[in-house]
């Protein structure tokens, strides 16, 4: 068995049986919850290692529940994907702008499921360097995962602080949205290019302490570019 476990959050039972029979037969361990009030209980209790989070559930949505998670200090880098059936684009970037990693759209296949699981599980293991990267006032240490601004903590989710890790990796040079995708998602092929700006906008909201979301630039007609230079206007 997998040693990941994961939390399936739905109000309907069998939906989660099916959610559940697929996890299981790709060896993941599973944890249910038919609302948002066993949902965090479970979370606090059990620690999952991902949440498979509905956006609609009877009490508290499971938008709001994902807030409240990323707000926490203790569960803030727990990795998210939503499973909703609005298939409209706004609803899926205000999914991913509550704290979300993914979002998958019913119906779907076990398939699907499991690689963009498989991917979001990726992108939040730990970070490839070991020693301090640092901008400025900004440090970056992945062996601990803590991002501080002149001694300050900054709280960020899991997609962010890859971003910024690259970004520290590569200063200097602009990538585009494709390259980031390839460079911070793995080449995952179910992540549309927008998702590079909803997670660009959180990481500048995340660095804003003494005006650092200025390190990350707008690059025309390209994409981004992480520079402690002159600012261009863009």
């Amino acid at each position: 068995m997998h040693s990941k476990t994961i939390l399936i959050v739905d109000d309907e039972a069998a939906v989660r049986d099916m959610l559940r029979v697929a996890l299981e037969m790709a060896e993941y361990r599973c944890l249910e919850a038919e609302n948002a009030q066993e949902a965090h209980a479970l979370i606090i209790d059990e620690k999952p290692d991902l949440v498979l989070l509905d956006w609609m559930l009877p009490d508290v949505s499971g938008v709001e529940l994902a807030r409240r998670l990323k707000r926490d200090e203790l569960t803030t880098s727990l990795p998210i994907i939503m499973l909703t059936a609005k298939g409209e684009e706004d609803n899926k970037i205000k999914g991913l702008e509550t704290g979300a990693d993914d979002y998958i759209t019913k119906p779907f296949s076990p398939r699907e499921l499991v690689a963009r699981l498989k991917a979001v599980l990726r992108r939040a293991g730990p970070a490839t360097p070991e020693e301090p990267l640092s901008a400025g006032a900004l440090i970056l240490d992945p062996l601990s995962h803590r991002v501080t601004i002149t001694g300050q903590p900054v709280d960020m989710g899991p997609t962010e602080f890859r971003l910024l890790t690259f970004f520290l990796s590569h200063q200097e040079r602009a990538y585009t949205r494709t390259q980031l995708l390839d460079h911070v998602w793995g080449g995952n092929v179910y992540v549309e290019e927008r998702t590079v700006d909803v997670h660009i906008r959180r990481l500048r909201k995340a660095l804003a302490i003494d005006n650092h979301d200025r390190y990350i630039q707008t690059v025309r007609g390209t994409g981004y570019r992480f520079s402690v230079q002159t600012v261009e206007k863009v």
